[in-house]
């Protein structure tokens, strides 16, 4: 990329607008390559998985405990995301080129936002289920009902949609003045940060440390109280807490990081459009590995799910008695006719 370029035509300094300019094929395979690779699979393994998760939790899981709730909420979430991956797909694989619209195009950047946040919650209102059952079990029931934890499920839908309104607002087409295409912005790799830095930053704390120093506290809590005890069933609760805090650094960690990045980048360097390439790099392949996680959830819905985890396996069970049966050699009946005795 070169260094000489400056910001007095934005779109010059558009990731996705430069794909095809000379010197850029690392960011061109990642884009072009790489991550609708990572969508198709995230797509073809996670709409099949959290498709059964929903049957499950209407067909098989009533009544709903606290769990369920939170892990139907959390499939919800995933499904609001996958069903919005296609059109990304193929703008991808088109060559960055945008042609549903300035609306979509805040609706899918709107839809990404909002699934990669209500993950964190719920899976942190998951682990908050497993901390009342270990530290406070005879208070668990009262300190968080069903009636509470579907007022807490309505409460996260509602604030994780206002905070994700600005992406809509900052989520915005916009043409390559030396290319005859149109590109659908990302607001992290905009030029101008003055709303994108303080709102990732404001993202990072409320939506993620915020989230983390809570997940923290659970899982501490948990296992200085287990000290004290060897019941089985609680320390496979606090391996459910141990679980979610590896999730929580393998996929949403980096992505915050490398997200702020990005952004920082721009505002330090102003003018300076090569030094925020690493950045938007780093930036682009950790949410590759980040889709993965709406094929992550229902694995964890069916680590941290006992009633999922048995609807499951009697789903399996059933599907197993119901398969055909191939007969021995000499053992099917007689053709008609046949009056050997």
């Amino acid at each position: 990329m070169d260094a000489n370029k400056t910001i007095d035509a934005p779109s010059m300094v558009n990731v996705f607008c430069i794909i095809n300019d000379k010197g850029d094929e690392v960011m061109r395979f990642v884009l072009i390559c790489l991550m609708p690779g990572f969508f198709v699979v995230v797509l073809t393994v996670g709409l099949p998985l959290n498709c059964l998760s929903c049957w499950l939790f209407f067909r098989r899981l009533r009544p709903w405990t606290r769990s369920t709730l939170f892990l139907y909420n959390l499939a919800l979430a995933d499904m609001s995301w996958l069903l919005a991956l296609p059109f990304l797909i193929q703008y991808h694989v088109a060559g960055m080129r945008w042609t549903l619209g300035s609306t979509f195009c805040r609706v899918v950047r709107l839809l990404y936002h909002n699934y990669f946040y209500l993950s964190i919650f719920f899976v942190t209102c998951l682990s908050f289920d497993r901390y009342l059952a270990i530290v406070h079990p005879l208070r668990s029931s009262v300190l968080l009902s069903r009636q509470r934890a579907l007022v807490v499920s309505l409460a996260v839908w509602v604030i994780i949609a206002l905070m994700s309104y600005p992406v809509a607002y900052m989520s915005t087409t916009a043409p390559c003045l030396h290319h005859n295409w149109t590109v659908c912005n990302l607001y992290v790799l905009l030029a101008d940060t003055k709303i994108s830095l303080p709102y990732s930053i404001c993202c990072s704390c409320l939506g993620f440390l915020l989230p983390f120093c809570a997940l923290s506290y659970f899982y501490l809590k948990s296992v200085y109280r287990l000290r004290r005890l060897s019941d089985p069933r609680l320390q496979a609760l606090a391996i459910d807490l141990a679980g979610a805090m590896v999730f929580f650094g393998v996929f949403y960690l980096p992505y915050h990081l490398s997200r702020n990045a990005a952004v920082v980048m721009r505002a330090l360097k102003i003018n300076n459009p090569s030094a925020w390439y690493p950045a938007d790099l780093l930036f682009t392949v950790d949410m590759c590995i980040c889709s993965l996680s709406s094929c992550i959830n229902p694995l964890l819905s069916f680590l941290m799910g006992g009633t999922f985890r048995q609807g499951l396996q009697e789903v399996f069970s059933e599907i197993w008695r119901l398969r055909p049966r191939v007969r021995p050699e000499g053992t099917g009946e007689r053709k008609l006719g046949d009056t050997t005795h």
